[in-house]
């Protein structure tokens, strides 16, 4: 009796800590990716001191920052308030999510591309939700995220990996827009054409519900602290000036959204990074790196951006090669493709599952159809406007 008794509970926690560990890797499954290839690559490059450079301390703050503060206004109702007056002046679908694609769009032309999708995608996710379109998600996320990717290309400050080769190469600001102009103009078409191909012109009626009025102060407060973060972004002030400033204001303001802060995609970027940083200092990937960039710099940057994203990939590259001209073009358009080609998918495949985490596996499917779809026009268009 005893014996069974003992045996039960033994039994009864290993069918739980399994569903445990298996929801946990379905909920976060980029994340479980990114810390398997970190410690992949650490048994490979051994940690030591280079390990402290390896992180963007300034991106992860200005992330964990804005995170933050939309958490703020989420709580308060500021994306249902603007989504509904979004709703009210467009009047049907189609016009609603093209004006979600280009508030993204030129967003990331001067807050960056993550701070564009963690700003719009809760707002474009309370335009459909209020007016009963939720099967229009996905393609609407999808949207907003090749518009921050490639909306942010035109300015050195739209695209970390910009901000880094505009620096490197002292590319001076214009023959930086003259370079990246021809792919954005093509890129705004292109998502022009996708959205009215897509999207029906149907009448939007907002569903019944409170219109609750935005607390002034707080809406205020927030809003500032969301400027401050931008400001931050632009190195006007130090990013760990805001590192005290914002988590402080929030402290005392509203503390459930620091505690709603998406973590586990902090953690994400940090193996990323990791990951990024080991492959950097083994000297067969540096070599074959070396050999490629010398037969096409334009093509293996895009295939680079594919296996270890943009980001790090304009680091590694800018170590081979002087080409910066294809190296630029190439780490931006390369940001369509793969979920990893771009650190700012992860943010729109995380706001995505967290709304509908069982329809993961058709995300990615429709994500990878549009996102090849971009890739290979722009970089067709993109060689044959180098080559001729």
């Amino acid at each position: 009796m005893n014996a069974s008794a003992m045996k039960k509970p033994a039994h009864g926690h290993m069918p739980y800590a399994f569903t445990a560990v298996l929801g946990f890797i379905k909920k976060n499954t980029v994340l479980c990716i990114a810390i398997v290839a970190a410690l992949v690559t650490s048994f490979i490059v051994p940690p030591d001191a280079a390990y402290l450079g390896y992180f963007d301390l300034r991106t992860l703050t200005c992330l964990f920052c804005t995170l933050a503060v939309v958490c703020a206004l989420r709580n308060i109702g500021f994306f249902t308030f603007v989504a509904r007056k979004i709703v009210v002046c467009t009047g049907n679908l189609r016009a609603a999510v093209l004006a979600l694609v280009c508030i993204t769009f030129i967003g990331s032309m001067l807050i960056a591309n993550d701070m564009a999708l963690l700003t719009f995608l809760p707002l474009g996710f309370f335009v459909l939700e209020s007016t009963g379109n939720r099967k229009y998600m996905a393609f609407t996320f999808i949207m907003q995220n090749i518009a921050a990717n490639l909306g942010g290309m035109l300015t050195p400050f739209g695209n970390p990996q910009n901000l880094y080769l505009y620096s490197h190469f002292s590319i001076p600001v214009g023959e930086f827009m003259s370079i990246m102009f021809p792919p954005f103009i093509l890129s705004i078409t292109m998502i022009a054409v996708c959205c009215f191909v897509f999207v029906k012109p149907v009448k939007l009626k907002l569903e019944e519900g409170e219109t609750e009025k935005l607390p002034i102060r707080r809406t205020v407060v927030y809003l500032l602290l969301f400027a401050f973060s931008i400001v931050i972004v632009f190195r006007i002030i130090p990013y760990w000036i805001g590192l005290i400033v914002i988590p402080s204001a929030l402290f005392f303001l509203d503390r459930k959204a620091l505690a709603k802060v998406d973590y586990a995609l902090l953690f994400t970027f940090m193996s990323f990074f990791v990951f990024a940083g080991n492959m950097g200092r083994m000297e067969a990937v540096r070599n074959l790196f070396s050999g490629l960039l010398e037969k096409s710099t334009l093509i293996f940057s895009v295939l680079s951006c594919q296996c270890i994203s943009n980001v790090p990939s304009a680091v590694l590259l800018s170590q081979f090669t002087e080409n910066y001209r294809e190296l630029l073009v190439g780490v931006n358009i390369g940001g369509a493709g793969t979920l990893i080609a771009s650190l700012a998918s992860l943010i729109t495949f995380r706001e995505y599952t967290s709304h509908d985490p069982g329809k993961a596996g058709k995300y990615i499917a429709l994500f990878s159809a549009f996102n090849f779809g971009f890739l290979i026009i722009l970089t067709l268009f993109e060689y044959f406007l180098l080559n001729h």
